[in-house]
């Protein structure tokens, strides 16, 4: 597509509410050492990036929003201006590198240039290096900018988690339903079916509605200041898949019950009142198959669910599990999906005017953001060097002082946490969290198999 869907022009729309606000997503790939030298850099990126035509497009924009922007060919097209080198102070350790990261996300995009930038660091300690890929979200979401990052990498874009996702799968089973043949008990079921989707879709509309109108009570969201923190953790997927395997959950659901263990934690600290709704958190969720991993936009929907931080019991993944699979079959992926689909048949200029007055209002139903991202599932290499590590970098605007998002990758889970400077001084300490309740919930399900191996005997979560 040459033009900006609804959906995508909405980030743009939110970065002009908010001179402070930067809506480009990140991905940090810490690499072995030595660091490469820029001569065997570049050759590699300029033949790679050939691979993927937006990173040589720029956005032309219409007067008075009479149309949505459309990509063009960038003319003066430099990667000079994209590709750029910076070195870590000594002794050059993650929490410096983390700092740095923070200082160049706060920067905006020149949108008079094509909307991404790599930043290669030095100085990086353990003999290591670390390439910092901004892109910004107008241009892709999770899925696509993660793809694009691997066909920076030596062997393109290979097998990806991605593949496993509910919209894939459902793609390619919508896919077999066509090729079969059609019974007739089929067809008289098809208005039964229609009726009950569009009735799921309009309770999960209502529900959505409802989430962003109503105030969530809690000091997560409020102005955004013009400077940011960062840190990032990291967990084994074997240890999420152990605790999956154990009480039949996803890993999601363990993914957003250790946020929010370490979101509680880190407010009963603050002295902070806990309330039902203190952590109404926006989870994307991907609408993406499989045909369209190489599309370069936004393909997703969302939910809203209210994650338990008022919940004493120190085992809370039952009631995440719940929340979330309730509010999937209370149809808010669909509601979120076909007003997507709708506002793209709606003028532009009538969306973009929403948009803008949208986003220019102060939002205080959402806390936070939630994002997991499905990545390689094999080990990545950059002009011969293993790629040891990516940690993912979520945008935070429209009061949402902190962003949490969640990439797989070979085989670990990598968080990142973005967050307001001034709103989030113990961002640390957060992801310090996460890593401590996927722990904790790792050595509960092995007492729980230790459990039933014993007898009939279980834990309650």
């Amino acid at each position: 597509m040459d033009r900006l869907t609804t959906f995508d022009a909405g980030f743009l729309k939110a970065e002009d509410a908010d001179p402070r606000v930067s809506m480009a997503i990140g991905g940090l790939a810490v690499i072995e050492g030595p660091a490469l030298d820029q001569t065997e850099l570049m050759p590699a990126f300029v033949a790679r990036i050939g691979a993927c035509p937006r990173f040589r497009q720029r956005l032309r924009l219409r007067p008075f929003d009479l149309g949505a922007p459309r990509w063009v060919d960038d003319l003066d097209f430099d990667i000079d201006r994209h590709v750029r080198r910076v070195a870590l102070p000594q002794p050059g350790d993650d929490r410096q590198l983390f700092g740095l990261v923070a200082d160049l996300m706060a920067r905006g995009l020149d949108r008079h240039r094509p909307l991404w930038e790599i930043w290669v660091i030095e100085g990086l300690a353990d003999d290591r290096w670390a390439m910092l890929t901004k892109i910004h979200h107008c241009m892709a979401d999770g899925i696509a900018a993660a793809h694009m990052l691997a066909g920076l990498c030596d062997d393109g874009v290979g097998e990806s988690f991605a593949r496993h996702i509910r919209a894939a799968k459902e793609a390619k089973s919508a896919a077999v339903k066509a090729n079969s043949p059609t019974t007739l008990s089929g067809w008289w079921n098809m208005p039964v079916a229609v009726a009950a989707a569009a009735g799921r879709a309009a309770q999960g509309a209502a529900q959505i509605a409802f989430g962003l109108l109503r105030p969530a009570p809690s000091p997560l969201n409020g102005p955004i200041g013009d400077l940011r923190r960062y840190s990032g953790a990291r967990v084994r997927l074997a240890d999420i898949e152990q605790v999956c395997r154990a009480f039949d959950v996803t890993v999601n659901d363990v993914a957003l019950a250790a946020v929010t263990e370490s979101y509680r934690n880190l407010l009963v600290k603050r002295g902070e009142p806990l309330l039902p709704d203190s952590l109404r958190t926006l989870v994307p969720v991907s609408m993406r198959s499989t045909r369209a991993f190489d599309k370069t936009d936004n393909r997703v929907s969302v939910l809203l669910p209210e994650l338990p931080i008022d919940e004493e019991n120190p085992v809370r993944l039952r009631i995440v599990h719940s929340r979330l699979d309730r509010t999937k079959t209370g149809g808010q992926c669909q509601a979120g999906n076909a007003f997507v689909a709708l506002a793209n048949h709606v003028p532009f200029a009538f969306t973009a005017w929403a948009l803008e007055l949208l986003t220019r209002l102060p939002q205080r139903g959402v806390v936070t953001v939630a994002t997991n991202v499905p990545g390689p599932r094999r080990a990545l290499r950059v002009l011969g060097k293993d790629v040891l590590a990516v940690y993912p970098v979520p945008p935070i605007a429209m009061h949402l002082r902190t962003g949490v998002a969640m990439l797989s990758y070979a085989d670990e889970l990598f968080i990142g946490i973005l967050a307001d400077y001034d709103g989030m001084a113990d961002v640390d300490e957060l992801a310090r969290g996460i890593e401590a309740a996927v722990g904790r919930l790792v050595s509960i399900s092995k007492r729980r198999k230790a459990h039933y191996a014993r007898g009939p005997l279980s834990l309650v979560v």
